[in-house]
């Protein structure tokens, strides 16, 4: 990842609305969720959200796919990962201890994830 892309990404996290409507949807993964719920869960009008989701894709912290008349959104973990490893690129200057803390809380992901987040993974 070269540095603008980077500032694009994070200039798009930089919104409260769009914060947020990343976190849900990171929580929501695999199965993402339809705009409207969004907008829905964040208190967010219908149209205010499509907005904040279109900043969201075009930076790439989102990706959508059609299913009947709705449109599925989900987190794109693939860009989160390349966003932090951006970050962690050169960290700790070849002291891998030094970072231990920082790779156990990403680690701990794993184990926070929901019960039946398997379970919805393997229906689809």
């Amino acid at each position: 990842m070269e540095i603008t892309n980077a500032i694009a990404s994070f200039a798009a996290l930089s919104q409260d609305t769009r914060l947020k409507a990343f976190r849900l949807l990171v929580s929501q993964e695999p199965v993402g969720l339809p705009a409207g719920e969004i907008a829905r869960q964040l208190s967010v009008p219908h149209n205010t959200m499509s907005a904040h989701l279109s900043v969201l894709a075009r930076a790439g912290w989102v990706v959508s796919q059609r299913h009947s008349r709705h449109i599925i959104y989900r987190a794109s973990l693939a860009h989160m990962e390349g966003v932090i490893q951006f970050l962690l690129q050169d960290c700790c200057a070849g002291h891998p201890e030094l970072c231990a803390s920082l790779m156990d809380s990403l680690s701990r992901c794993e184990s926070a994830k929901p019960a039946d987040a398997d379970s919805l993974s393997n229906n689809q």
